[in-house]
């Protein structure tokens, strides 16, 4: 179990860097080495990690001070437009539960900008009823990214991670159960109908997209784990649809690291990871932490 824990994070960090150099495109070149520093997907799946250790559970405002906190330090992660404009207003006095992301997009940000870091909650989460891991999922979403939408893809990302951890062999089944929005449902329905195929790259990204938003990107990080056999084999596949490459990475890499455990990531990948070792005893803490729940 604790490699699956391991793996998942790991496995976010990897799917980050390797797709950073092939954002925006469809099969750029060979995808075989990792070249490149993590960006702002890696850092806030740490800050909700670590806030889960050291408040054994999910606080709120804790978890919005220490994603402001991480921000401040390193902005140079790459962070999208909403978060850094939203830990201005944190910063200036704006109260972080008044959904700030609401003041910048009308009802809210419908990015994928919490499914990408939701990965510590699915772990957390893994064996607890479901409504709980939903709940845990909403009020970690709604910091940055308050959107139905959003929550959603979060919600979807986090479970699929669980049931990752799980080894849950009726995974695509408990997915399409959990799923409440009409357009995930619509995607999953499309992810089945993929899967009975091998389809192109082309069709794979306009049947389930690859952009920024939760619905374009979420269910496309999910098909690629379960089109793939191997962890190397999904991330390569996943960052290889280009667009919102090393998101749908890092949440492809959450998912296959889960299911397959740290030691199905190759050692030239992990060799080259940065904080690897942080992100490791990070991984351990929580586990350490559920396992004594």
């Amino acid at each position: 179990m604790i490699s699956r824990f391991k793996g998942s994070l790991l496995g976010v960090a990897a799917g980050d860097a390797l797709g950073v150099p092939r954002e925006g495109a469809v099969s750029l070149g060979e995808v075989r080495d990792i070249s490149s520093r993590y960006t702002d997907d890696t850092a806030m799946t740490i800050g909700l990690a670590e806030s889960l250790v050291e408040c054994r559970g999910l606080d709120e405002e804790h978890l919005a001070m220490r994603f402001m906190c991480n921000y401040e330090r390193e902005p140079w992660r790459g962070y999208g437009g909403g978060p850094p404009r939203i830990f201005h207003l944190m910063r200036n006095g704006a109260a972080w539960e008044e959904e700030l992301d609401k003041r910048l997009y009308p009802g809210g940000s419908f990015g994928n900008g919490s499914a990408m870091r939701v990965a510590p909650v699915g772990l957390f989460y893994y064996c607890a009823p479901v409504e709980e891991l939903r709940e845990a999922v909403r009020l970690s979403s709604c910091i940055t990214h308050s959107h139905p939408l959003a929550v959603e893809g979060a919600a979807l990302e986090a479970y699929a991670v669980a049931l990752a951890v799980n080894g849950e062999e009726k995974f695509l089944e408990k997915l399409e159960k959990f799923v409440g929005e009409d357009i995930f449902r619509s995607k999953i329905d499309k992810m089945k109908e993929l899967l009975k195929s091998r389809p192109g790259k082309q069709e794979v990204v306009r049947e389930l997209g690859h952009g920024i938003e939760a619905f374009n990107s979420v269910p496309t990080a999910i098909f690629s784990f379960l089109y793939c056999s191997s962890f190397e084999e999904a991330l390569i596949y996943a960052v290889s649809l280009g667009g919102d490459a090393d998101t749908i990475g890092a949440m492809c890499g959450a998912v296959a690291g889960a299911w397959w455990g740290e030691e199905s990531i190759p050692s030239r990948w992990k060799d080259n990871l940065e904080n690897r070792g942080y992100i490791e005893d990070l991984a351990g803490r929580l586990y350490q932490l559920v396992s004594r729940k």
